[in-house]
Formats: structure tokens, C-alpha cells, sequence
């Protein structure tokens, strides 16, 4: 009877986490559910140019702060009192490059029939009347919202929530989220199948740890070291999922964990990229958009990257030896047993032959060669992904003439298939993530957005918010923005225009302003469930994100003291 007591009280306590896909689709349905509460709004926007890391002049897009406005129906009556008017001043259709023939049949139609749409169809855009009329073409005293349906495609009904999958699969181009990632991801798992079937990475392990036992616990701070320097010098991010592959079963052969893997690879990138000296793609930009000195700031950058990043090597050792003297208290050590069987299975592979010592030279060849194109020639998705093939046919054939693992032509297509399957699910993931954006109404500042309306009242809160309390609540704003936002770049060209001029209000340097959008974005993209790269680097190693976020919420709570600290420091000092 007691041991029937204790069996229930066990079951009704014992929690399951929820699948990845169930934790994407509740946030998107009260993504949806904010939709409904948060008017929308939007920003006028234009370029802005600034002077990028290598000299030039590079232009970006950006919000102009003061242009704001809330999702207002038209007031029809002022609209047909005053277009006729607007008619009559030939400069001004010139200037704003107004249809005058269409305009013209525009004026003939009933005032009541005219729509946002068919005012735009002849150059009367929403910018275009509010830059002539402010809000006063508005009927100010209705805020709209801009929701999805329920279910419905941009051709039928406009879009509908139920529909997030698709459209975030489908979103974006060849060069980002979603669909580059994607094909990034299917290109690489397909690579990598064909490598791995070779042998060479398991061989390569083994003959590694056979020469180096007994200095395990100095692989985790070397490699720490040096993926956090690929995120402070040229914002290594998707280029991490095809070194996963290699470090998630080199790692556990150590004797660690698929999240000591993760952690001193992708995580590592991102505490780089976050206190970047250098980073073309997020301090770069985001100094230009500010308005001060491209890479200013350089040198407590650097002291912060290095105490940054070797506060965080600490933390992932302390981690990493509780697991070394017990894996079993691993929260995927079941899932990482995949890799210790598969490496224990096949004995053929501690024999280290020459066919696999070309075939880690060819990788070892291509990983430099994807360095030296990102860094020189500015290669990104595109040209990575096709490198990755390259080295995955080369590894094949070449498996193929020594006859590593009686590999056929056959053979390396299969693998190529397997491989690419392997990663079919997380390439969901990376479609349902973006969704999320896209039901929120898209990171677009010059379309009406609940998104924006956010952003425009976290903005306006900081006003008159002591100076040490303001850099720490941009801090926290700008970490959780990017649990939508995940483009580096994006991020900064929607919150630096509202952020630089906020921290002239409140007494701030606009370099403390960078710092804590830096801090924000790094830290937490190696948190958040939307973001393509992390969760490619999870679906290599096999890591569920609920199970890795058990994990990060209080590595995320570390990091965001040391960046407390650092903002106060800076604060102090009048970081300029």
C-alpha cells in the first residue's frame, strides 16, 4: 500500500517536456493572441550611410524614430477636401512621383471607394500622404490591428496563422532565413552523410585521443578560444553546422556530452560575436547606424572578449567534468549514446589508414577554404553550401579508390540521402521559427506591425530612467528581441535608430547603447528557438531545444550578469 502511495505521488509529479514543435506552435498562437491586444504600427524609413570595416561606404535601410504612427483608417472626408488640391501642384506629383493620368481617374471615383491600396496604385502611398499631411489624412481616433485569419494563403483569405509552417518554410531567399538556411542545412547533412560513411571522422578520433590521453580537459578551452574568435572577427554563425558535425562525435568520444559540443562551438561563436571588436556584421553595422566611428571602441572590446570568453570556457569545464566523472547525469545521455555505440560498433575504425588521412586533409582544406571566402570574398550560405558539397563528392570518391569501408558509387548516394534526412526535422524547425515572425506581422519597420509597436513603446519607456538603469533595461530589451529578431544585422537596423538618440536623452554614450545591442543579440542567440543556425547545430548533434534549454536558462542567467557588469562598468567609465 505505502509503495502504491509513492508510485502515484511519483506520476503525478514526474514532468514530460514538451516537444520543440509543441513549445514553436504555442508561441505562435500567442503570438497571434498579442496580435489582437497590440495595435499596429509603423515607421517611415531610409539610408543611411556609414563607413564599413574595410573603409567603403556601405548603405542600410533604417526606421526614422520620429515618423511613428499607429494603424489608423483613412479619414475619407480631409482625403477628398485636399487630393484635388494636391492635384492642382504639379511640383509635388513630380516630386513625390505621382501617376498624374492615374491620379486623375483616381479623383473621378467616389472618395468612400478609395482604399489604402488604390491610393498607392498611383504613388499616394502611406509615406508619401504622411510626409505631405502627417496624420491628418487619419482618422486618429481608431487604432487597428493588423491580425492574421485563422487559416487562409496570401491568394485566398490573405494569410492565416494556421498556415506559419508553409509560409516560414517558404519566407526569405537564398542568402538568409528561412529557405537559405534550409537548403544550407539539407546540403551539408547530405556532405557530411557521405563522410561519415567513409569513416575518416571516427578513425581521426580515435587516433586524436589515442595521442592525447590524459589532456581531455585542454580540448575545451582551445576549442572555446577558437570558435568565440570566429564570432568576434567575421560573425560565425551558420558556418558552425558543419563543424558540429565533426566536434559533436569527437567531444563525447572525450568523455563529455552532445551539450559540452553545442556549447564550445556554437555558444562560443555567439559570446565572440556578442563582444566583438570587429564583427562586420553586427558591431560594424550598428556603430555605422548610430552615427559614431566604425570600430571604435576597440580595445575594452577586446579586454571584454577575452575575460568574456574565458569566464565562459570556466563555466562549460565545471560542466563538462561533472559529466567526464558521470555522463549518466547528462540530460541527453541517451541520445548521445548513438555516437559512443556507433564509434565502439565499428573496430575496423581505430585503424587509421591513408585513404582516411586524405580525406581529413581534403576536409581540413575546404574548412580553410570556407574561412579565407567568408573573410576575403565575403562567401556566404550560397558559396558555403557548395563547398560542402565539393567536399563531400571528393571524400566519396576518394573513399571509393581506397575502398574505405567497401564504399561504392551507389553508396555515396545513399549516404548523401541519409545524411540530408538526418536533418529534414530541424529544417522544419527553422520554417516554424520564422513563422513566428511572420504572424507577429513581419520585422519590415515600414509595414504596419505589432512588432513595431513594441518596439516604439519599449523605446519611449526609457525616458527619464537613471543612466546605469537605462544601459541595463536596452540590455534586456535587446535580449528579448532577439528572441524574435535573430539577424544580427536586422536587429540593428530596427533598434539602433530608436536606442542611439535614446541614450543622448538619458545621458548615455551612443557606444553604451552598441555595446548592449551587441551583448543582447550574442548572448541570447544561443538561446532562442528561432534562430536558424542554433537550431541546425542542435539538430546535428541530436538535441532536442527543450532539453538544451534546461541547460542554457542558467548559462543565459551567467551571461547576463557578466553583461550587467560590464554595462555598469562602462557607464562609469563613460564608455566612448
Amino acid at each position: 500500500m505505502k509503495g502504491e502511495i509513492i508510485m502515484k505521488k511519483r506520476d503525478l509529479t514526474k514532468f514530460k517536456t514538451p516537444h520543440t514543435y509543441a513549445i514553436i506552435f504555442f508561441v505562435v498562437v500567442l503570438s497571434w493572441i498579442l496580435t489582437f491586444l497590440i495595435p499596429a504600427g509603423k515607421f517611415s524609413t531610409h539610408e543611411v550611410e556609414y563607413e564599413n570595416a574595410n573603409g567603403e561606404i556601405s548603405s542600410r535601410t533604417v526606421l526614422q524614430t520620429e515618423t511613428f504612427r499607429y494603424m489608423h483608417p483613412l479619414d475619407k472626408k480631409f482625403l477628398s477636401e485636399n487630393l484635388s488640391k494636391l492635384f492642382e501642384d504639379k511640383e509635388a506629383l513630380e516630386e513625390h512621383e505621382i501617376d498624374e493620368d492615374g491620379f486623375a481617374l483616381l479623383l473621378k471615383e467616389p472618395a468612400d471607394s478609395w482604399t489604402v491600396e488604390s491610393l498607392a496604385e498611383v504613388g499616394l502611398t502611406d509615406d508619401t500622404l504622411y510626409e505631405i499631411y502627417g496624420e491628418d489624412f487619419y482618422d486618429t481616433s481608431v487604432k487597428l490591428n493588423k491580425t492574421a485569419t485563422v487559416w487562409g494563403t496570401e491568394d485566398f483569405n490573405g494569410f492565416g496563422f494556421l498556415n506559419f509552417l508553409f509560409e516560414g518554410l517558404v519566407s526569405g531567399d537564398k542568402y538568409g532565413s528561412a529557405v537559405g538556411i534550409i537548403a544550407l542545412l539539407l546540403v551539408v547533412g547530405g556532405a557530411f552523410g557521405i563522410i561519415m560513411n567513409t569513416g575518416a571522422i571516427d578513425a581521426g578520433i580515435y587516433a586524436v585521443i589515442d595521442k592525447t590521453k590524459g589532456l581531455e580537459k585542454f580540448a575545451i578551452p582551445i576549442l572555446f578560444y577558437l570558435f568565440s574568435l570566429g564570432g568576434a572577427t567575421f560573425g560565425m554563425s551558420e558556418e558552425v553546422i558543419p563543424f558540429s558535425m565533426v566536434m559533436v562525435p569527437f567531444v563525447i568520444a572525450l568523455g563529455y556530452d552532445s551539450i559540452v559540443a553545442v556549447t564550445v562551438t556554437f555558444v562560443a561563436s555567439q559570446l565572440g560575436n556578442a563582444v566583438s571588436w570587429m564583427s562586420p556584421f553586427s558591431v560594424a553595422i550598428a556603430q555605422g547606424i548610430a552615427g559614431i566611428p566604425v570600430l571604435s571602441g576597440a580595445g575594452f572590446r577586446l579586454i571584454c572578449w577575452v575575460v568574456v570568453t574565458g569566464l565562459g570556457a570556466a563555466y562549460t569545464m565545471l560542466y563538462a567534468q561533472k559529466i567526464y566523472k558521470d555522463p549518466r547525469k547528462s540530460v541527453t545521455y541517451e541520445n548521445d549514446n548513438k555516437f559512443r555505440l556507433k564509434l565502439q560498433e565499428d573496430t575496423s575504425a581505430k585503424e587509421f589508414k591513408l585513404g582516411h588521412k586524405i580525406i581529413l586533409l581534403e576536409m581540413l582544406a575546404v574548412l580553410i577554404w570556407i574561412v579565407w571566402g567568408v573573410m576575403k570574398k565575403s562567401y556566404y550560405i550560397p558559396e558555403i553550401a557548395s563547398q560542402f558539397f565539393v567536399m563531400g563528392l571528393v571524400g566519396g570518391i576518394t573513399a571509393v579508390i581506397f575502398k574505405l569501408n567497401n564504399m561504392t558509387i551507389n553508396d555515396m548516394a545513399s549516404s548523401f540521402q541519409s545524411g540530408a534526412a538526418d536533418l529534414a526535422g530541424t529544417a522544419v524547425v527553422v520554417g516554424m521559427a520564422k513563422g513566428i515572425l511572420i504572424v507577429l506581422g513581419g520585422s519590415d519597420a515600414n509595414s504596419f506591425s505589432a512588432l513595431n509597436t513594441i518596439l516604439y513603446s519599449v523605446g519611449n519607456a526609457f525616458s527619464g530612467v537613471p543612466k546605469t538603469l537605462a544601459a541595463i533595461g536596452m540590455y534586456l530589451f535587446q535580449s528579448l528581441f532577439n528572441l524574435v529578431v535573430t539577424s544580427n544585422s536586422g536587429q540593428a537596423a530596427l533598434t539602433m535608430p530608436i536606442m542611439a538618440p535614446l541614450a543622448d536623452l538619458v545621458g548615455l554614450s551612443r557606444q553604451i547603447a552598441v555595446l548592449a545591442y551587441q551583448m543582447g543579440a550574442g548572448f541570447m542567440d544561443a538561446f532562442t528557438p528561432v534562430s536558424a543556425s542554433l537550431i541546425g547545430v542542435l539538430g546535428v548533434a541530436g538535441i532536442d531545444w527543450s532539453k538544451w534549454a534546461k541547460f542554457q536558462i542558467k548559462m543565459q542567467t551567467f551571461f547576463f550578469i557578466i553583461g550587467s557588469v560590464i554595462l555598469i562598468i562602462a557607464v562609469a567609465i563613460n564608455f566612448q
